[in-house]
């Protein structure tokens, strides 16, 4: 059996409900690379947030970070970098946001907010990543991978319709969690740094299982020719991906599970 490319998507897919890896599935993917298969952790996360799960899996792997914005190789390279237009970031901070949303911005090295949210640290409990507060006269909108805002649900619905008002193509608007609303250059996704990847790797798509769980999966599910949608994923994430297969629940190690069965580990 040939090498594949096996990419997967972390909190709600790869990671447990406490955010960390189980020992199966480090057992599991440390299986998959001694025998040749290539590995990319594919994250909404920050790159620097997501190097520790990559030490804690103890193997080669890619990570498209950022929801496509950046691609590093195994040994920490920059494969590319894909920027927001400096005009349309500075529009997106000056954009009016209801009460209670909080305006993130994802640069090459830090994360930075507008407001102290200590709440959201939660997430980041197992890497030490954090953000750094900067008011939002300050920020100059150049160099930015990803604006995101974070907030009640139908606050982000109307801050979302307005963004796709006024910028239409020229961005890729999406959601991670229904309380994160990602928003990055237009073309910009996990699919187009998926593909990217594959014809670095000299790959086809038929060689490659992905695995995700929300809607900022969509197009790297699409891309892949074999696809799979958790038990716990998002209703419509299916819809948009018909060809995915069901597996399990992220909380029960399902990606390894499934794994171990489909190379026979």
């Amino acid at each position: 059996m040939g090498p594949h490319l096996i990419a997967t998507d972390l909190d709600g897919t790869l990671l447990g409900a406490d955010h960390a890896l189980a020992e199966l599935t480090v057992a599991t993917f440390q299986a998959l690379a001694a025998r040749g298969h290539h590995v990319a952790l594919a994250s909404g996360r920050h790159y620097r947030d997501i190097l520790a799960f990559r030490d804690r899996l103890g193997i080669d792997a890619h990570v498209v970070s950022t929801n496509g914005a950046y691609t590093h190789g195994p040994d920490g390279e920059l494969l590319a970098a894909r920027y927001l237009a400096g005009e349309l970031a500075r529009e997106l901070i000056a954009l009016p946001r209801p009460e209670g949303v909080r305006l993130n911005l994802y640069h090459d090295d830090e994360w930075v907010i507008d407001a102290e949210a200590p709440e959201l640290l939660a997430l980041h409990v197992h890497t030490g990543f954090g953000y750094r507060v900067v008011a939002p006269e300050r920020l100059d909108g150049e160099g930015v991978g990803k604006v995101l805002y974070i907030g009640e649900p139908d606050r982000l619905g109307e801050l979302e319709a307005e963004v796709r008002r006024r910028a239409g193509e020229a961005l890729h608007v999406t959601y991670s969690t229904p309380n994160s609303l990602e928003i990055m250059a237009g073309g910009v996704n996990k699919g187009s740094a998926l593909a990217a990847l594959l014809d670095r790797l000299d790959l086809a798509a038929e060689r490659c299982l992905a695995f995700g769980d929300n809607l900022n999966d969509t197009e790297m599910l699409a891309r892949a020719g074999e696809a799979h949608v958790m038990a716990n994923a998002h209703p419509a994430l299916g819809e948009a991906v018909p060809h995915a297969r069901r597996i399990g629940h992220h909380d029960q190690a399902a990606v390894a599970r499934h794994l171990a069965e489909r190379f026979a580990l």
